[in-house]
């Protein structure tokens, strides 16, 4: 993937929850504070992480593990849909957490090449990083998600903040990739 697509993705596709944040901070509050303790969109965020995982290691050329392949694919899928069906509480926060550090990969291996290129290409690097923390600190105690969720949907003009500030920085990034990455 070019990394000019992969930022116009990311700041599109992080645009839109907060455009809603801001037209429609009451709604958005009530949707982000079921999100963690939402089953069904954990096991959706699960599988996805674990299909995306499943298909790395699968393309993965891995010569001392090559014997080992299949049985790892296996008991990976086994890990992935256990989780779906034995660790249901916090299991949004957990699958996001895993797409979250998937993500960082992609955007880590995506600019990678292109750091003499740009200075803001450290933008997206340093982004990828604070994804790697949240995933695992998410990861580790899912609750703290639940708890920022809640700090930061305390009040509408606090939504309607958070949101703006998160927005500014999604348009950011949409404009790096229309702009400074654009050819990368």
């Amino acid at each position: 993937m070019k990394l000019s697509l992969l930022t116009i993705l990311l700041g599109a596709g992080m645009s839109v929850p907060q455009i809603y944040g801001l037209a429609c901070p009451k709604n958005f509050t009530v949707t982000a504070r079921k999100f963690p303790r939402n089953y069904a969109v954990g096991v959706v965020l699960m599988l996805l992480a674990t299909g995306w995982f499943l298909w790395l290691v699968n393309n993965e050329p891995i010569a001392d593990f090559a014997a080992f392949k299949k049985p790892m694919l296996i008991g990976f899928a086994a890990v992935g849909i256990g989780a779906c069906v034995f660790v249901r509480d916090f299991l949004a926060v957990r699958g996001l957490a895993v797409v979250l550090l998937l993500l960082a990969k992609l955007m880590v291996d995506t600019g990678r090449p292109h750091l003499g290129q740009s200075p803001f290409v450290l933008v997206i690097q340093v982004w990828a990083y604070v994804l790697v923390l949240a995933g695992i600190w998410f990861t580790i105690t899912p609750w703290r998600l639940r708890d920022l969720i809640a700090l930061a949907t305390a009040n509408e003009s606090r939504v309607r903040l958070t949101s703006g500030i998160r927005l500014a920085f999604a348009l950011f990034i949409l404009l790096l990739g229309l702009t400074a990455f654009r050819g990368m």
